[in-house]
């Protein structure tokens, strides 16, 4: 284990030369570093010779070079993690490699499934502000938060969940395999229990608590909170929906196939008192760029990832003494809940973007389902007559 350079780094001592590309009969990056265990300084090569055309050597160093640099100007030292150069190859090689291994297995089923799995992986890689780069970063807290944004962004079961798991480890021995990466970051993630508590929908009384506390603490995530509640607009979406989207005259707010689930552009009314609350809190003053939800869950021009939304809830259910089961996508089955039973299901699928009534009506359950009232007055053929 190496000391903790920091100290050194932020004075006058630099303990490194900046990484540069050599060309020749062998093309690769080098610099020189401290070895605070041997007291010396020692050579780094990632070599380039397996990369066919020079242009794309060429592209390729200079990434490495910008990425290495960054890296030991925060501190880092080579010795003291990663010893393989092939822990800097592209991710999206190794993917790319990963789906050609699958697909020459022969068995149609699997290539699939497989390839199913790694198109999710990079829509959650797309959703991410600086998404992993080098195969080195396929490590345990990537695929922690892809395991969430499984579970809970895209309301899989813990089932699902786990057979994501199972699927990452997989994917993860392959790279061990290939010496991208050492170890199996995978077997770290623990499995969740297949019977767990669902998430529930909200009681009324204690959403217009939760309203009551926000309206006065945090109006900017109340709006977040209202926009789930009644657009049904997911996390991930959520956090890329830009200012031009919301298109106050109509009362609608456009949802791009860029950013959507089913790759398919989509749009959701904007009930009056979302509208009212925009203009309230001038968030439509601002330009059409602009993400709705930046820092502070204000307008402005930094994306952000869908995991604020449930940072910043899990600190008002610590307030408001809420247990785990509400979560912030609770606010989803509790608008689709209230909008079903109010104005019908076929409002509420096609306000929630679903393709059929089916979906909707999974998020229908319990006491609070409506009937309708021509079925409480159905005499049908077995009424008593009085024959």
């Amino acid at each position: 284990m190496c000391p903790d350079t920091s100290e050194k780094t932020n004075s006058r001592i630099i303990s490194y030369s900046l990484p540069r590309l050599h060309t020749g009969k062998t093309w690769y990056v080098d610099f020189r570093a401290l070895d605070p265990v041997r007291g010396e300084w020692r050579r780094k090569k990632y070599h380039l010779d397996g990369i066919a055309k020079k242009s794309d050597r060429r592209q390729r160093a200079a990434e490495l070079i910008s990425a290495l640099t960054e890296k030991l100007q925060s501190g880092w030292l080579p010795w003291c993690e990663i010893e393989n150069s092939r822990a800097y190859t592209l991710l999206e090689d190794v993917i790319g490699r990963y789906s050609e291994y699958i697909r020459k297995s022969g068995r149609k089923k699997t290539f699939n499934s497989y390839s199913s799995r790694l198109n999710v992986l990079k829509e959650y890689m797309q959703t991410l502000v600086r998404p992993p780069l080098y195969a080195y970063q396929f490590d345990k807290a990537f695929v922690s938060g892809f395991l969430d944004y499984i579970y809970l962004d895209r309301d899989a079961g813990a089932r699902t969940r786990n057979n994501y798991r199972g699927w990452c480890s997989s994917f993860a021995e392959f790279m061990v395999s290939r010496k991208y990466i050492d170890v199996n970051p995978v077997k770290e993630i623990p499995s969740l229990k297949e019977d767990p508590k669902r998430r529930q929908g909200i009681p009324k009384e204690e959403l217009k608590k939760m309203r009551r506390h926000l309206k006065a603490c945090d109006p900017h995530f109340l709006l977040a909170c209202m926009m789930e509640y009644y657009t049904f607009i997911r996390p991930s979406e959520l956090s890329q929906l830009r200012i031009g989207d919301i298109l106050l005259r109509e009362q609608k707010v456009f949802v791009a196939a860029e950013i959507s689930k089913n790759r398919r552009d989509g749009t959701v009314g904007l009930c009056d008192e979302l509208a009212k609350m925009m203009i309230d809190l001038g968030v439509l003053s601002f330009p059409s760029d602009y993400y709705l939800f930046s820092k502070d869950f204000k307008p402005g021009t930094r994306r952000m990832g869908p995991d604020i939304f449930n940072k910043r809830w899990a600190k008002m259910r610590k307030a408001l003494k809420w247990g785990a089961e509400y979560q912030f996508y609770s606010l989803k089955d509790s608008g689709i809940r209230d909008l079903a039973n109010s104005e019908g299901i076929v409002i509420a699928r096609d306000q929630a973007r679903h393709t059929d009534i089916a979906t909707t009506n999974r998020y229908l359950s319990g006491r609070e389902m409506k009937v309708a009232e021509e079925t409480k007055h159905f005499r049908g053929a077995l009424a008593d007559d009085g024959d």
